[in-house]
């Protein structure tokens, strides 16, 4: 088991560095299935969730700086990365069953979760269905706070999207695709802020597997017409839960308009925007974004769960209030751009 210690370091103590060992892939198994995740630093732990067709190897950058301060542990989700890719249950509320239990095998019992794009949308689950495991939230251009997402991922919903990733496989096609890529960079498009990232995407999925596990990972929080998957209508249980929402004002993926709803229907959300940003503000500016975590976590008390504050909530909440704003200005917003 791992000591997970629940003070910070004094201010002015010395930054415990990080060997490269300690970022190496471990594994545990987990109801049979092998589960893949990094581990490393010392203090209150931060768990790095990463997003669809992704894996921990994208906090590479940031995993060495918030290891100073924080015990930091970066699965890889079942059917991502290193992780197993069995025909499974991928919905957001079967992965945060799973990232409590590999926690409780770690010994670790209570977390500040740190979630990006569909991690996100698992960060809000896991706070939803452990609130008493949820010392805080970060949600970075987080899934599940609107319909709206890009219509590429709307796509790959459809019947027939195996055959569509399989051709992107084809000798010539990935010389196109990059070709694609560095167009939309050139013309300084929102969706060209994001390429280099979506294309490595595109190389995590080399086999049929791996590429099976990502459309049944797609269809739980996707289908044609957006995103299916939301938890506006639950949004005012986050009162008493620090949480931070951070956003690139150049997503392509999940817009940033996405970020302001979110931040009204949390009740005292701190919401920062990384100007020229796209859907990966982490990796535009990595140093920007540990401190921002660091001094979030380090300046905030850990959610105090209780049995009767939640029945509060429960009890005093009007399930539907935030989401109806959020709905009323999306229409409005969508008015003003047809009649321009």
């Amino acid at each position: 088991m791992v000591d997970v210690p629940g003070r910070r370091p004094r201010r002015g103590a010395r930054l415990r560095p990080v060997g490269d060992g300690e970022l190496r892939l471990r594994h545990r198994t987990v109801h049979g299935y092998r589960r893949a995740y990094r581990m490393a630093g010392e203090g209150p732990a931060l768990v790095l969730v990463h997003g669809i067709g992704d894996s921990s190897a994208t906090w590479a950058e940031l995993v060495p700086r918030l290891a100073r301060t924080h015990t930091v542990v970066a699965p890889d989700l079942l059917g991502h990365g290193a992780s197993d890719k069995p025909r499974a249950d991928y919905s957001v509320a079967a992965y945060a069953n799973g990232l409590r239990d590999l926690l409780s095998t770690l010994g670790i019992e209570r977390a500040t979760l740190l979630g990006h794009s569909l991690g996100g949308g698992v960060a809000m689950q896991f706070a939803y269905q452990f609130p008493e495991r949820t010392e805080r939230l970060v949600l970075v251009s987080a899934g599940g706070v609107g319909r709206e997402v890009n219509p590429v991922l709307r796509a790959v919903s459809l019947p027939g999207a195996h055959l569509a990733l399989s051709a992107l496989r084809l000798p010539g096609m990935a010389l196109q695709a990059r070709m694609f890529a560095h167009l939309t960079r050139w013309l300084d498009t929102d969706l060209g802020q994001d390429a280099a990232e979506l294309l490595t995407l595109v190389d995590a999925l080399p086999d049929e597997t791996s590429r099976s596990a990502f459309i049944r990972t797609l269809r739980a929080v996707v289908d044609w017409r957006g995103q299916v998957v939301t938890m506006l209508d639950r949004c005012y249980l986050t009162a008493g839960m620090p949480t931070l929402l951070i956003w690139g004002d150049r997503d392509s993926v999940v817009p940033v308009r996405h970020a302001y709803g979110a931040h009204e229907a949390m009740p005292g959300s701190r919401l920062e925007i990384f100007e020229g940003a796209g859907h990966f503000p982490f990796h535009s500016d990595a140093a920007r974004f540990a401190s921002l975590v660091e001094e979030f976590t380090g300046t905030t008390a850990p959610a105090d769960w209780s049995r009767e504050h939640w029945s509060e909530l429960l009890c005093a909440g009007r399930p539907g209030t935030a989401p109806d704003r959020v709905r009323e200005r999306e229409l409005r917003e969508a008015s003003e751009r047809s009649a321009t």
